[in-house]
């Protein structure tokens, strides 16, 4: 008899262990990222880094898991992935990124193998960034050259360029340029909605209200900007191209597009002569990378020194909580900088 009983339990434990593996199954099966879905039902979407980052929580709401490569005050450019980030990305449902901009992302992403993979270069129009010396001029020249055209050509070459934007040669920033920040965010908008079609309508009024947030920020910098003292602006990261060309600025910088690069003694020559021929009169540095050069040549040329933020990333010292912050904290400090009536 108590061989029977000790027989007759091992084999309910046995059954009992096997239902509850089941269970573990079904439940991993539903909750997987194989199911188009994160472990709390939502959708699991990894960005490479800040500004879309935003674009998805704008858009996405309730219904997605954001999470990004890039921490807060981490330079973007110079990110390192690490084992656990790449295991992350190849688990995302969508993965989005900008290539170009992070080789390490790029690198990663290529491994990544995620179906809903989008590069957000494609989703608007890149141009070539400025020349060697920094300025921002080549944009114009470029307009509507398609970003696959591009492939190959390396600008990196160029001297004093100390930072390799992938091989298409072209500008990366483009989401400081709100018109083109906001066909970015319909381009987000429909990865969503294919993504997680249950929740189309959801990401279709998202991407209205949030485009529209866009314009009006369009519409207040072409007001603020558009009487001025002078058009020319000096800051050490050549990242504002496409924000000059939108609203008809000069863009020269110190370092090019590498914000970390030491200029040469002639460009900050070359600059004290712009600075005197065009009434500049501040030259900004930015959060992420260190302001010595800016003051540096202010000194030299009597002028201010002020912050113009890129937004590859929101810190402590961002003068605002989001990128919409962040612009028109940008847009006061070009208005007197520049000197707007």
């Amino acid at each position: 008899m108590n061989i029977r009983r000790g027989r007759n339990r091992s084999i309910r434990i046995a059954l009992t262990a096997s239902a509850a593996a089941l269970s573990l199954g079904v439940l991993s099966a539903c909750g997987g990222a194989d199911s188009g879905g994160s472990a709390d039902g939502k959708l699991a979407v990894t960005a490479s880094f800040y500004p879309l980052e935003f674009l998805v929580e704008q858009i996405g709401g309730d219904h997605v898991d954001v999470t990004t490569l890039t921490g807060p005050g981490v330079e973007p450019h110079d990110l390192d992935i690490t084992p656990r980030q790449t295991g992350q990305m190849s688990e995302a449902d969508v993965l989005l990124y900008l290539r170009g901009l992070q080789p390490a992302v790029d690198k990663a992403v290529d491994q990544a193998g995620v179906k809903n993979t989008v590069d957000a270069a494609d989703l608007t129009t890149l141009e070539a960034h400025g020349s060697s010396s920094g300025d921002g001029h080549d944009h114009g020249e470029e307009e509507g050259h398609d970003h696959a055209e591009e492939e190959g050509h390396d600008h990196a070459e160029e001297e004093g360029d100390g930072h390799d934007h992938g091989d298409s040669g072209l500008d990366p920033h483009v989401w400081l340029d709100p018109v083109k920040y906001a066909e970015m965010a319909d381009g987000v908008g429909a990865a969503l909605q294919k993504a997680d079609p249950d929740h189309a309508a959801d990401y279709r009024k998202n991407t209205e209200a949030l485009t529209g947030k866009l314009k009006k920020l369009d519409q207040d910098y072409r007001d603020g900007l558009k009487n001025t003292g002078t058009r020319t602006f000096i800051t050490t990261h050549a990242a504002f191209g496409y924000l000059a060309e939108r609203y008809g600025l000069d863009q020269e910088s110190i370092a090019g597009v590498d914000p970390e690069s030491e200029p040469s003694p002639a460009r900050m020559k070359e600059l004290q002569k712009i600075a005197a021929e065009e009434n500049v009169t501040t030259v900004f540095f930015e959060t992420l990378a260190s302001d010595r050069t800016a003051k540096v040549l202010a000194e030299d040329t009597g002028l201010r020194t002020g912050v113009l933020d890129p937004l590859e990333g929101i810190t402590e010292k961002s003068k605002g909580d989001d990128y919409l912050e962040v612009m028109e904290a940008n847009l006061a400090a070009l208005e007197k900088a520049l000197g707007a009536k």
